[in-house]
């Protein structure tokens, strides 16, 4: 009851900062609709009742969690598909609106779902956690990470001060996580995500004096930054991640960091080996999309040749190259196939906006393709992306769950990884591969 209570409480927080949001796109007669009424009064009324509901619901299934940001911005991804699109047309004896032109004139509200679902864990986490304490340290290595990436992603001198501010808020947000550079990555991604919608789709428009941009063909002109934010938010993450363990290295005088270092030298090897044969399987499975767009021939002009069948080669030791990234990336990180698919989909998306979208047009002497008819063409490549990860990250997990570190026995084994995965159920984990999928899905309703 407690956690309901407090739920409801941040979900009225949540639900006002919606309700802003719902009175300046005109939504508030259609809600006002499931009372038989036209009134905003009353639509806005009906609208604080349903947010302290879903708050109170929300504050129950996140009790135990000890970070909240991402699970509120996934349920508010959740409750826009729920809500909108299938509940409120029911409740109007329409029917369930899933076609993509009626979702793609529904993101303004998909955006308030997520600034109700960041209000909403934002009220939640201040009621039911404590404090923060932020060391200054940690926001300066944060703040010039940002500040160091943001110039390689072309972003101008707006950009500079966007990474700067990513960075800073970053540590704010999350301190210290130590979790590792794959889950870093994935985690500055989504970051990256969300920055795009705070400052891409509604800050600058508002200081540009065009006010509340929030229609499909504003966010569609604003997707043309997705991908940089992601990326920047991905960058940042995995540099303040890695000056993190720098200034540990560095300064800390426990000697189980060297030894720890030592015993899994021979370990990283065998997880190299791993990641070439998950890499190479889900390279096998991605060449069924890309045989059917006819894009290996794409593939192959990297080396100046246009046959497929080059292509072919070329893809598979690009897929077993990504494969031992993510080995050492995601090295002990997935302790079920939940986990791993969750890893390797999150990390097939990133590699699609890292490679399909930057990298090989610059490697074919062209500009990044970011644009959103770019993003729309290469929908195809995306699927593929999150198929190969999705196998990537299955295979991987399965070759890693069979070995042991040498000094563990196999039951300490398994109970150090029951543990380990416990311990991931408890934190962003599920809620950021639920996003990055979310966020996938809706490419087509952003770019249509």
């Amino acid at each position: 009851m407690r956690n309901a209570g407090f739920g409801a409480l941040a979900g009225l927080a949540g639900g006002l900062v919606f309700g802003a949001v719902m009175v300046q796109i005109g939504f508030l007669p259609t809600v006002a609709a499931i009372a038989r009424t036209d009134s905003p009064v009353v639509g806005f009324a009906v609208h604080l009742l349903i947010a302290a509901i879903i708050g109170s619901i929300f504050g129950v299934l996140v009790a135990r969690q000890r970070e909240l940001l991402f699970w509120g911005l996934a349920y508010g991804v959740l409750w826009w598909f729920l809500g909108p699109l299938t509940l409120l047309p029911i409740l109007l004896g329409e029917p369930v609106a899933w076609d993509v032109a009626t979702a793609q004139n529904l993101i303004p509200s998909l955006l308030g779902h997520l600034a109700y679902g960041a209000a909403t864990a934002t009220g939640l986490a201040m009621l039911s956690r404590k404090e923060r304490q932020l060391k200054p340290g940690l926001l300066v290595r944060a703040s010039a990470a940002g500040l160091l990436v943001a110039p390689l992603l072309g972003l101008g001198w707006n950009g500079l001060i966007v990474g700067t501010l990513v960075g800073a808020s970053y540590a704010m947000i999350f301190g210290d996580a130590r979790e590792g550079s794959g889950p870093a990555l994935i985690r500055g991604a989504a970051f990256g995500f969300v920055w795009w919608v705070l400052a891409a789709v509604t800050v600058w428009p508002l200081l540009d004096g065009r006010g509340l941009e929030w229609s499909p063909a504003a966010v569609r002109t604003a997707v043309a930054d997705l991908p940089g934010y992601v990326l920047l938010g991905a960058g940042a993450a995995l540099l303040i991640c890695w000056l993190g363990g720098l200034s540990r290295a560095v300064f800390s005088d426990d000697v189980r960091h060297a030894l720890e270092g030592r015993l899994a030298v021979g370990g990283r090897v065998i997880s190299v080996w791993h990641g070439v044969i998950a890499g190479l399987a889900g390279g096998v499975i991605f060449t069924g999309v890309m045989v059917a767009v006819g894009f290996l021939p794409a593939v192959a002009s990297l080396v100046g040749s246009d046959s497929a069948v080059v292509g072919l080669v070329i893809h598979l030791l690009i897929s077993q190259v990504i494969g031992v990234t993510y080995a050492v990336f995601f090295r002990r990180r997935s302790f079920d196939p939940a986990s791993g698919i969750g890893w390797g989909v999150s990390y097939g998306f990133l590699w699609w906006v890292l490679g399909n979208l930057t990298l090989l047009p610059v490697l074919l002497g062209a500009a990044p393709q970011w644009s959103a008819t770019a993003l729309a063409v290469s929908f195809p490549s995306l699927v593929g992306h999150l198929a190969y990860g999705a196998v990537l990250g299955l295979v991987y997990q399965r070759l890693e769950e069979r070995v042991s570190p040498w000094h563990l026995t196999r039951s300490e084994a398994t109970a150090a990884r029951a543990a380990a995965r416990h311990e991931q159920t408890l934190s962003a984990a599920p809620a950021l591969w639920s996003l990055i999928t979310c966020v996938a899905l809706l490419i087509p309703i952003l770019v249509s």
